[in-house]
């Protein structure tokens, strides 16, 4: 699980014949009579950015995908509580008790995270990427466990809400420890699956109104997808019932009527692959640096055409 930086420097390969192969080179070459020749810059600085953009993008998607990759693997033991055997047929040991069991599940996906955390850190990488790219990690997950939330009504019982909302806890604490400077809006992004346990835990929902459900328990949540799990929910655990039969025919009635207007009728969230920064957001992350700071590569510096580099 853990971010190596050997990972980094493989995605740095496809990426240089990605971003530069075929591309015109923006020097030419001037010859002198000693034999030395000199590099005319064209557009250098332009090509150079916009070089730059797609190297820093590609890298970033890349990152991004493989760690959506492992991610998906943890995340598919934490939408369900694992079920509880009968009595005289267990196998766990003793001492292992189910709510430590349940725990153990989430402390995965922290543990992920942290390896996460301490990566991109210990790599120096500006807390500018760790904010968008943690951001994207949260959404991700907030995606997985809410679309199958939806497609599993095994999923939509109180008990299995009790479960994940207690792993979403654990989530908001880790968001807390890590700060606003590299968590950003992480818990923002945990919307609709906050939400929509939010509702399955609630103990009277046959007392509420659409109008309650839709402002107060769930704002984020469409129509179309409160009225899913309205329709799959049941009390595993004590029993009470879901909306009323009137909140019932409303929604359907609203979700007919958008089959007509809609382009799509689905429930389910997707996935975002776009890139959440520009360049510009970038120049105005990073802090100034200092070029006298910066030492010239040992390859560049006995160059004759270099040495205006090193000059202060």
């Amino acid at each position: 699980m853990m971010l190596q930086l050997d990972m980094v420097r493989e995605l740095f390969l496809p990426i240089h014949s990605v971003t530069f192969q075929g591309i015109k080179s923006p020097f030419k070459h001037s010859g002198f009579s000693n034999g030395l020749s000199l590099m005319e810059g064209r557009y250098p600085a332009t090509l150079f950015r916009q070089q730059l953009i797609a190297c820093v993008e590609k890298i970033f998607g890349l990152i991004r995908d493989s760690l959506k990759k492992q991610l998906s693997l943890l995340l598919n033991s934490c939408i369900q509580a694992p079920k509880a055997r009968h009595a005289g047929k267990s196998s766990r040991p003793p001492g292992n008790s189910p709510q430590k069991m349940l725990v153990t599940q989430w402390d995965s996906i922290v543990r992920f995270l942290d390896s996460l955390m301490s990566s991109l850190r210990g790599n120096h990488v500006p807390s500018f990427f760790i904010r968008k790219l943690i951001s994207q990690v949260f959404s991700f997950i907030n995606i997985q466990l809410f679309n199958s939330l939806l497609l599993r009504r095994e999923c939509c019982t109180f008990s299995n809400g009790e479960y994940v909302k207690s792993g979403l806890a654990e989530l908001e604490k880790w968001i807390f420890n890590s700060k606003d400077e590299y968590a950003g809006t992480s818990w923002h992004e945990l919307n609709y699956i906050r939400q929509a346990v939010g509702f399955l835990v609630i103990h009277q929902k046959r007392k509420k109104s659409l109008e309650e459900i839709k402002h107060d328990l769930c704002p984020a949540l469409t129509v179309r997808q409160i009225y899913r799990i309205s329709t799959m929910y049941f009390d595993d655990k004590y029993g009470t019932q879901s909306v009323s039969n009137e909140v019932v025919a409303q929604m359907r009635e609203m979700v007919d009527k958008d089959n007509h207007n809609l382009p799509s009728n689905s429930f389910l969230l997707d996935d975002d692959l776009s890139i959440p920064f520009s360049m510009d957001d970038v120049d105005m992350a990073l802090p100034p640096i200092d070029p006298s700071d910066a030492q010239l590569p040992p390859f560049l510096s006995g160059h004759p055409c270099a040495q205006f580099l090193l000059q202060k």
